[in-house]
This record gives C-alpha cells, structure tokens and sequence, in this order.
C-alpha cells in the first residue's frame, strides 16, 4: 500500500472568526483524534489538502500525518470533511489516528468486470450495491471489490456470501443481501407476464369448458 504524506501544524486559536481567517490564508482547519489519541487542533494547507486527496479516498486511505516538521508520523484516516455549499472549499477536516494493529471498517468501491451472457441474451445488469463495507488492517484496504459477470445469465445474482477477499479482509454481514443481478428487460418481463395470464385464462376456458361438458 503506497504510503501518501500529509502534513500539519499545531493550531493554538478556536473559533469561528480565527477558522475564518485561517481559511483567507488558505489554511483548513482541523482536528485530529482517535481511541488512543488526545484531541488536538490543527492546520492544514488547502492546496496539499486538495492534492493528497486525489491520491487517497475518503475515509479509505490511510495517510501518514507529519505534525510541525516532526521527525515521526502518524497513520490517520480522514474521517469527515466538511465543504461549502456553493464553492466547495474545505472548511474543516477530522482527522482519525487508526492503530496498525487493529482492524477497521471502511466501505470500498464495487467494480464490475466483463460483460455478462444475460446482457448479451438481452438482459440488464442492475448494480445493486456500488460499496461495500469491508474489515481489515489499515494496511490491508482493498481499492476495491472487484466482481466478474461475465458468466452470470438472466435471473442471476451475485450475493455478498459470493465474493472471495485476499487475505484477511472480510465483508462483516448479517443478512446475505444481492450486490448485483442480471434481470429481463421490462419488454420482455410485460411479454412474460402476458403469456402467464394468456395461459392462465386458456387454463381456466379449459377447466369451465370441461365443467359444462360433465354437466
């Protein structure tokens, strides 16, 4: 797992106007705490903010926090971000120091790969859970869980308790609930139901049919 760098300063002023003129220096507020961690205020600068995000998902990477030009780091995940409604600029961040050690849970991304037989026959495949909530080490996040449909036909599914994870990351579940499935397209669910009711009232013409007949 690539390692990515953010870096901190102490923050020794609170409150909404300080926040305010933090923000017109481009510095983002923010807050770093954790299990183990007493909580401390700090500042980050906006545009290294902006460039380490697109490295690093939201609450699903861990970045090693350099406070004041330390010489140590610390592993902390970016628990909330809040943004501003209209121009989207980072207003305050949460940073969560998370122990090597001990696992978390993160929700990752479900990526499809191949195209499915049933959408080939006519099908639609219908992505029912675009994340997944996983259990891991911090140094164990998957980019994401990865599902090939190639061979799923019409009327196929593919539930939780289908998908294999490498290592020692789980997918903790109560129910075993359907990521994805392939279904009939709407034209051909009406047909279908149409042919049911057709045959069912042939069915019934034939039972009243032979009704009269014994009569």
């Amino acid at each position: 797992m690539e390692t990515i760098a953010l870096k901190a300063e102490t923050r020794k002023t609170k409150g909404n106007s300080p926040a305010r003129a933090l923000r017109r220096e481009g510095m983002v507020p923010a807050i770093l705490y954790g299990p183990r961690t007493e909580p401390s205020m700090l500042t980050l600068k906006a545009y290294d903010l902006e460039l380490v995000m697109k490295k690093g998902g939201l609450g699903r990477t861990v970045f090693s926090l350099v406070v004041d030009e330390g010489t140590t780091s610390r592993p902390v995940m970016i628990k909330e971000m809040q943004r501003h409604p209209l121009n989207k600029a980072v207003l305050h961040v949460d940073l969560y120091e998370v122990s090597m050690d001990r696992k978390i849970r993160v929700r990752v991304p479900v990526i499809v790969t191949g195209k499915a037989v049933g959408v080939e026959n006519g099908g639609v495949l219908q992505i029912i859970r675009r994340e997944l909530e996983v259990y891991c080490l911090p140094n164990e996040i998957p980019d994401n869980v990865t599902i090939d449909v190639t061979s799923l036909d019409i009327g196929n599914a593919v539930h939780v308790e289908d998908i294999s994870l490498p290592g020692n990351v789980e997918i903790p579940h109560e129910t075993n609930f359907t990521v994805l499935t392939v279904s009939a397209t709407r034209r051909e669910m009406e047909a279908g139901a149409e042919a049911a009711e057709g045959e069912a009232a042939t069915a019934e013409g034939e039972a009243k049919k032979e009704e009269t007949t014994q009569a």
